[in-house]
């Protein structure tokens, strides 16, 4: 099953156990199915619920609040993750802190997916990885889409948490299929936490979301054959608030965390300074970040490439971080 094909499954079980639940973005509904196709015929089979909204980012995060707010459940697909910067304030001003401001904790079910990242070469304004501009905001949980997590149990996490949640899907995962890896690593998944491994004493430990992981696991192949440097990989499902706990079992004295938002404030940043509170005196050295390039992400597939994190870039900073 493709990663695209379980969303759309997980999609479908959502709207079906829950009558009280609505999805709605640009173009979702059938024929068309969504520009990804995720909601592929979810209009027919529910219709009334699945709802095509005209061009505007902050009404239907606002609409989608409103319905949160009254006791229903709201799904919204961003149509580019890019265009989330234009609702905001709806997340950031209504939505977020709804959940606190009234006197007693008002439980919001609402999820804000949102296609996220470059590699298909859409230019500067269509592939963005915006996740750090949410850490650290309160009554927001933010998420990534995963090879490695089945998108049912994480949409069921998301609604449980009760509060406001931003679902970044890398649009290159669309493709993929479920549970896909090399067959030189095994993966084990456990508590919203997958465990890409080689053996039980790596020489180091790279930490990536959903979207970095194939460009991960290709560094870590590339490393192990022609560096004999073996790693293992960490993807968490839930990027924000980080489970440090979950984490710190599978650390070593050498880690590196790979992100595709360009540098400055970044999640892995959070994850950084989360893991230097606890590990400063066992680490051989501080947390390493790598990320892409500063600057616009170009339209030219060539050029796309030198901005945007890379199986190449991973790999030089593993080597920077064991051997420097």
């Amino acid at each position: 099953m493709r990663v695209v094909e379980n969303l759309n499954l997980a999609l479908h079980g959502l709207l079906e156990r829950d009558p009280r639940a609505y999805l709605i973005g640009e173009d979702v509904a059938d024929p068309y199915g969504g520009a990804f196709k995720a909601t592929k015929g979810l209009s027919t089979r529910f219709p009334g619920r699945v709802l095509t909204t005209p061009i505007s980012e902050a009404a239907i995060t606002g609409v989608a609040g409103g319905l949160a707010l009254a006791g229903d459940t709201a799904i919204v697909e961003v149509m580019f993750g890019d265009f989330i910067a234009l609702a905001f304030d709806q997340l950031c001003n209504f939505a977020a802190k709804s959940v606190s401001m009234y006197g007693r904790r008002l439980p919001l079910r609402m999820i804000v997916r949102c296609p996220t990242g470059g590699g298909r070469g859409y230019g500067p304004t269509h592939s963005q990885s915006l996740q750090k501009h949410f850490v650290g905001m309160p009554g927001l949980s933010l998420y990534e889409m995963s090879p490695f997590h089945d998108n049912a149990a994480v949409l069921t996490q998301m609604l449980e948490r009760g509060e406001p949640a931003v679902f970044f899907e890398d649009k290159i995962l669309y493709t993929r299929r479920m549970g896909e890896t090399d067959p030189l690593f095994t993966v084990a998944v456990e508590d919203g936490l997958a465990r890409v491994d080689l053996d039980d004493r790596p020489d180091c430990v790279l930490i990536a979301p959903g979207g970095v992981a194939h460009r991960a696991i290709e560094a870590m192949r590339a490393l192990l054959l022609e560096e004999e440097i073996s790693c293992r990989l960490l993807v968490p499902s839930r990027l924000y608030p980080l489970d440090v706990d979950a984490l710190l079992p599978h650390l070593g004295d050498t880690v590196v965390v790979a992100e595709e938002s360009a540098p400055g404030g970044t999640w892995g940043s959070e994850v950084a300074h989360a893991l230097h509170q606890r590990l400063w005196r066992t680490l051989r050295r501080p947390v390493s970040l790598v990320h892409s390039r500063d600057g616009a992400i170009p339209a030219a597939a060539h050029l796309e490439r030198e901005v945007l994190l890379g199986e190449s870039m991973i790999r030089q900073a593993v080597v920077e971080a064991v051997r420097g």
